[in-house]
């Protein structure tokens, strides 16, 4: 475990930025509240609390056989190529979009050499659980068989933010289990992921203030994802990857903010996986709330940074991720 050390200049910058964040969000109606096809819309459009989001012409769209129909990547091809990562979005099993993240795809695939693959899985509360599972499942069973044809490169890395950390775990899960293929990924990016739908201690300890996450949003975001489940079913490892055998995992990266209620998941998280025997390593951000990395701050640097130097460190077969 690293806590990672800022000089007070940038720790204070996070401060002002958490303080408008949570302002802004005070004046608006919770989210638990407002329709997820509304929130979706207003996404689109940068009428919500997000900027309009960035779409890239150099990323395009590609269409693969899926469980329930056709699956939409959108994918960024860089000139050279040295591996193929399957990015997977964030937005609480209800929001985002994989065409909502092309910055990101752009920057990982020039800086690291990335074919970057982000997967278009269907969303809750239209398409509850395991639809969503399924989709990110059959995306990596199609990189495994074609990434050589496709991309010139077999080297695979999986990885996501919040509710795609957790899907890019319980994928890597399923292909161990499912295809015994887990071994064709070399590394795990999973950024601030929620990995006990149960909910830790953090989370239930959070209470109602919003720092774009509160415990009654986690609770909204789970009714949505497996509606009806108890806790105890939503802690099946199936559904919630903290309380699976995380045996032949492949070396992962966890980041996550010091004010995030999903601090806890990504402690638990890290140990379990090095108990089990895989390479873990795990970075906290102080001052840094959930979703802090999408914000323009020397921290939000310092954990982008981290991500780069871990996917080049996988991609090179470097011991310190073996």
């Amino acid at each position: 475990m690293s806590w990672v050390n800022v000089s007070e200049e940038l720790l204070n910058e996070s401060r002002d930025l958490n303080a408008k964040i949570e302002q802004v969000l005070g004046a608006i109606p919770p989210m638990y509240t407002v329709d997820p096809q509304v929130q979706r819309a207003q996404r689109i459009d940068g009428t919500g609390v997000l900027p309009k989001p960035v779409y890239m012409d150099e990323c395009r769209n590609r269409t693969i056989h899926g469980p329930a129909g056709d699956i939409n990547l959108r994918v960024f091809v860089p000139e050279k190529i040295d591996g193929v990562y399957l990015h997977i979005h964030g937005g609480g099993w209800v929001l985002g979009a994989a065409d909502q993240q092309d910055q990101l795809l752009q920057m990982l695939g020039l800086t690291a050499n990335l074919a970057a693959v982000s997967v278009e899985y269907r969303l809750a509360p239209e398409h509850p659980y395991p639809a969503g599972p399924d989709d990110c499942e059959a995306a990596a069973c199609w990189l495994v068989e074609n990434a050589k044809r496709e991309f010139g490169a077999d080297r695979l890395l999986i990885g996501g933010e919040s509710a795609g950390a957790h899907l890019s775990a319980l994928t890597l899960l399923r292909m161990r289990d499912r295809h015994g293929a887990a071994k064709h990924f070399s590394g795990a990016n999973l950024v601030f992921g929620a990995y006990d739908l149960g909910m830790t201690p953090s989370q239930r300890n959070w209470g109602v203030r919003n720092l774009v996450l509160s415990t009654p949003i986690m609770q909204w975001f789970y009714d949505q994802f497996t509606p009806g489940w108890s806790v105890e079913q939503r802690r099946d490892p199936q559904v919630s990857p903290l309380w699976a055998d995380l045996h032949g995992m492949p070396p992962a990266l966890f980041t996550v903010g010091a004010l995030d209620p999903l601090l806890d998941d990504n402690l638990f998280m890290a140990a379990r996986w090095q108990a089990a025997g895989n390479h873990a390593e795990l970075q906290i951000f102080p001052e840094s709330i959930h979703g802090f990395h999408a914000f323009p701050t020397g921290i939000a640097q310092l954990m982008i940074q981290a991500q780069l130097t871990f996917v080049k460190q996988t991609l090179s077969g470097d011991p310190r991720t073996a």
